[in-house]
């Protein structure tokens, strides 16, 4: 064997087992030592869902959105149960492979994973977790093979080394949230899709590369249906691109029809209207409130969706969208250079031509969420831009190789020629690496202390062991709370979020105890009283302002300590009905119940 090629050999085996080694030391570090448990509303409500189907009860739910039971009361013409709630927010993909995990390990039984008294994060969160990271992992693997049939190993090797220093991707995996699961979804499909393309380009029939593809994003619908949106610019790339033209669009329109036909329908029957309670989120982007605001009324008539000025909040949306690219695209600064990339003239016709089925997707993607809102907030539900930033930053790295190339003391100086890999590397990971010293440290000191929980505005123990919510409770029991998703997946127990007013919580409040669930008392968290500025906390919760912001009163009046939670006329009624306060986490983390609670101490972190 030649001395070049054995030279060349070794280093790529030192460079692969390098990545490899950090691969496992990131993966392990985040898991176990910096992992702090779920802190998504989104995440935690669909792994109680998920633990709902892993015991035989469907897609049901622990968490009531008021609208939500508005919804199914209005189609039924009756009192709906609250318990075995039927949820039609999600899409069910990633739910249902959460259930088959959790099924697996018997976490579907009611006493099962429970937390130690020194543990700090659930159990079940890091299990979650886990299942998220192996999505992100195998999703490298795929867009290193996708990147290296576009462009070359190289390129494909630097692609995955900045998804794996990427922050963005590394907070998505440890959320819960499908994100990971969709970004595996969508590199599979383009690998198909780009399959389809070479066969186009070099004159063959791209049916069946392009039908997979079609496949995997029909897939990616049924893990969030907001990506229904990167399916249609891929439905209308296929129809323009490949023959025979029109026919592989309308089957992949078709394939995308035949598996959401069974969840549109299921929510017609539930909700009376196909698209379910998820519909409802178009209040982010159009709407003059927000979801949050919308979720919690329990008379949706009494908050119509205004459309007034339309144009104008698609518009702010999209220059939103814009303005913010690079966040959006996961903060891999080389990503946004895709849309450079349009301009120059590849000399591989399928490289050339993929770049437009990318921007298409992208586009009907942007176009979507002008309607229905993103944020660069972290762990956006509806990011959806981060899925291109693997194949945008491909495009971008080979139009910065190839501009970086031509300059002659580039050409000159051999060593040179990666150094911009180098410089784009560095970059993009130095928020991870100057974030990890002081998590590692903080880790590494509260390990014996059962962990770090991701206080505020989540403290599992206050939530699962016995002297919290679900000691204080029973299954049929009900809470009301500002955070209905963690008692949900913590406690165990049915909870409804706090509506706004005294009249929506008294008619759930009567529900509930006419239908043999009767409420148990009412939890406050910093959800509520740590969201925002008072003037901000007092818009959403309006009636229960009082109740929200007694904990913070009392403490700032101590000693001796105000309470005000019984001073507003308006819910005085209600707050007789749960007089006993017991604290939780302080005053920061407040039990309101019926009864009173004999506890021999309290829960602190």
């Amino acid at each position: 064997m030649p001395l070049d090629l054995r030279h060349f050999i070794a280093g790529t085996l030192i460079r692969r087992s390098l990545f490899f080694i950090i691969l496992i030391i990131l993966t392990l570090g985040n898991l176990f030592t910096l992992f702090r448990g779920l802190n998504s509303p989104q995440a935690m409500d669909q792994a109680q869902i998920a633990r709902e189907i892993a015991r035989g009860n469907g897609f049901a739910t622990k968490m009531i959105r008021p609208v939500a039971y508005y919804q199914a009361e209005k189609t039924a013409r009756r009192d709906v149960p609250l318990q075995g709630f039927q949820d039609t927010y999600h899409s069910p993909l990633n739910p249902l492979l959460n259930a088959a995990v959790l099924k697996l390990i018997g976490a579907d039984k009611p006493d099962s994973w429970q937390m130690s008294d020194n543990e700090m994060v659930y159990p079940l969160d890091r299990v979650i977790a886990t299942v998220c990271t192996l999505f992100f992992l195998i999703a490298i693997g795929v867009n290193y093979l996708l990147i290296s049939r576009i462009f070359d190993p190289k390129i494909a090797g630097v692609c995955a080394i900045l998804m794996l220093f990427c922050e963005v991707f590394w907070n998505y995996s440890l959320s819960g949230l499908p994100q990971m699961l969709m970004l595996l979804l969508f590199s599979c499909g383009l690998y198909f899709a780009y399959r389809a393309t070479e066969d186009s380009t070099e004159g063959r029939i791209a049916m069946t590369p392009a039908i997979v593809a079609g496949i995997f994003f029909s897939l990616l619908a049924l893990t969030h249906w907001m990506t229904v949106w990167i399916s249609l610019g891929y439905i209308l790339y296929a129809a323009i691109a490949f023959r025979p033209r029109g026919i592989v669009g309308i089957s992949i329109l078709g394939l995308l029809l035949v598996v959401g036909i069974g969840p549109m329908l299921r929510n017609l029957d539930i909700t009376g209207s196909p698209f379910g309670t998820a519909f409802l989120t178009l209040y982010n982007g159009l709407g003059n409130g927000t979801e949050t605001t919308v979720m919690r009324n329990s008379d949706l008539d009494a908050e119509p969706l205004e459309l007034d000025g339309l144009i104008a909040k698609v518009l702010r949306t999209t220059l939103t969208q814009a303005t913010d690219i690079i966040p959006l695209l996961a903060g891999i600064v080389v990503a946004p250079l895709f849309f450079l990339a349009l301009l120059h003239p590849f000399k591989r016709k399928s490289i050339a031509n993929f770049r437009w089925a990318i921007l298409l997707m992208w586009i009907s993607t942007a176009f979507g969420l002008a309607f229905f809102g993103v944020t660069t907030k972290p762990l956006d539900p509806n990011q959806l831009h981060l899925l291109f930033a693997p194949i945008m930053t491909a495009y971008g790295l080979a139009f910065i190789s190839i501009l970086w190339t031509r300059l002659d003391f580039v050409g000159s100086t051999p060593m040179l020629q990666n150094v911009h890999h180098f410089v784009i590397v560095g970059i993009c990971a130095l928020p991870l690496v100057l974030a990890l010293p002081s998590k590692v440290r903080v880790g590494m000191h509260l390990s014996n202390r059962g962990g770090v929980p991701n206080w505020p505005p989540y403290y599992a123990p206050a939530l699962n062991n016995k002297k919290g919510v679900k000691g204080f409770t029973t299954p049929k029991q009900v809470v009301f709370s500002d955070q209905p998703w963690a008692v949900a997946w913590y406690a165990d127990r049915i909870s409804v979020w706090l509506p706004p007013s005294r009249e929506g919580f008294q008619k759930l409040e009567t529900i509930a105890n006419d239908l043999q669930t009767p409420v148990a008392g009412i939890l406050i968290s910093p959800s509520s009283h740590g969201s925002g500025p008072v003037s901000e906390v007092a818009n959403l919760y309006k009636d229960f302002t009082s109740l929200v912001l007694d904990g913070r009163v009392i403490m700032a009046t101590y000693p001796p300590g105000i309470p005000i939670n019984d001073k507003n006329t308006r819910i005085q009624d209600i707050t007789r009905r749960y007089p006993y306060r017991q604290s939780l986490v302080g005053m920061d983390m407040i039990y309101y119940s019926e009864k009173a609670i004999q506890q021999d101490d309290e829960t602190n972190p």
